[in-house]
This record gives structure tokens, C-alpha cells and sequence, in this order.
């Protein structure tokens, strides 16, 4: 059975496979770990097909800036619930480096961090099957913010709030 996911407000089949679901490397869309795409980047290029590559919280985004033309994918996982480091990647991936591709929080996600991940630029999401049905809800947990970001992810823009005490006509 694959794997479903939240992808663009959706549940969906993921139509992807990470390296060590397809050993040999043949799959028609692989992601491929960081380390690996350094190590035999020839490689991976010449196979042909559609690439990913999942980001450790360690790893610099600026190291992939030459070849992010050449992902369709990144994901950034999350290894655990005090591990905030992707949401970095993210912004960096979306704002500085304008990577449009499909921008995938995997490892420890929860409903209750989607939203916040979306306003990062994260647009697909990896849940546990307890998780993924409710999930959708999470886009509406707000309906303004503060702060300005990058709502890729919520599809739809947040109006900013003024700051408190500041007159409504302002």
C-alpha cells in the first residue's frame, strides 16, 4: 500500500520513493538523502527521472543552491518535537533561494505543527495514518498574523494584524 500524505491541502498517494524504499535507484521519482547526492551526484543525474533530496537538521541549505534546479522535491525531516531547524530550511529554500518545487516536512510531524510549517513554506506533509485524516484542519487554526512570512504552503495569504494598540485606520 503506499504511502499517503497531505499535499497541497490534499490527501494523496505519494507518487515518491526515498532511496532505501527502492534499492537499485530505479524509481521513476527517487529522493535521495543529502550525503548521497554529494557522494555520486553524476550519478543520480544521468538516471534520468524526477529528483529529491531530504535535508538532516545539520545540513546547509546553501549547499545544494547549484543544483536546486534539478529537484522537483526537498524534504526536511524533523527529527523530534524540540527540533525547529527545518522550518530554517524552509524559509531559506522558498525565500532566499526561490526553490518552487514540492517542500516536504517528514520525520516527527504532528497536526498541530502544519500550520506553522506551511506558513514556512512547507507544502506537503508526512503524518502517521492516526494523524492524516484530521489534518487538513490545522490550515484554519488562524486567520491573521503578526508577523510576515511565507504562506506558500496555506495557499492562500494571511491578512497581518496590526500591532496592538494601533488604530484601525492604520
Amino acid at each position: 500500500m503506499p504511502r499517503r500524505l497531505l499535499r497541497d491541502r490534499r490527501i494523496v498517494d505519494d507518487d515518491w520513493q526515498y532511496l532505501a524504499e527502492s534499492p537499485g535507484g530505479d524509481a521513476a521519482s527517487l529522493i535521495v538523502p543529502f550525503d548521497r547526492w554529494f557522494q555520486d551526484r553524476d550519478h543520480w543525474v544521468a538516471r534520468g527521472g524526477r529528483l529529491g533530496v531530504v535535508l538532516a537538521p545539520a545540513h546547509n541549505v546553501e549547499r545544494l543552491a547549484p543544483d536546486l534546479y534539478r529537484f522537483a522535491l526537498i524534504a526536511a525531516e524533523f527529527s523530534g518535537p524540540s527540533e525547529g531547524r527545518g522550518y530554517s530550511q524552509a524559509r531559506q529554500l522558498r525565500d532566499h533561494w526561490k526553490f518552487g518545487g514540492e517542500l516536504r516536512a517528514t520525520g516527527y510531524v504532528r497536526r498541530d505543527q502544519i500550520f506553522f510549517m506551511a506558513r514556512c513554506g512547507f507544502n506537503s506533509f508526512e503524518l502517521s495514518d492516526v494523524d492524516i485524516e484530521g489534518a487538513g484542519t490545522a490550515f484554519s487554526t488562524f486567520s491573521a498574523a503578526y508577523q510576515p512570512s511565507n504562506d506558500v504552503g496555506l495557499g492562500l495569504k494571511l491578512p497581518r494584524r496590526p500591532p496592538p494598540g494601533t488604530p484601525a485606520s492604520a
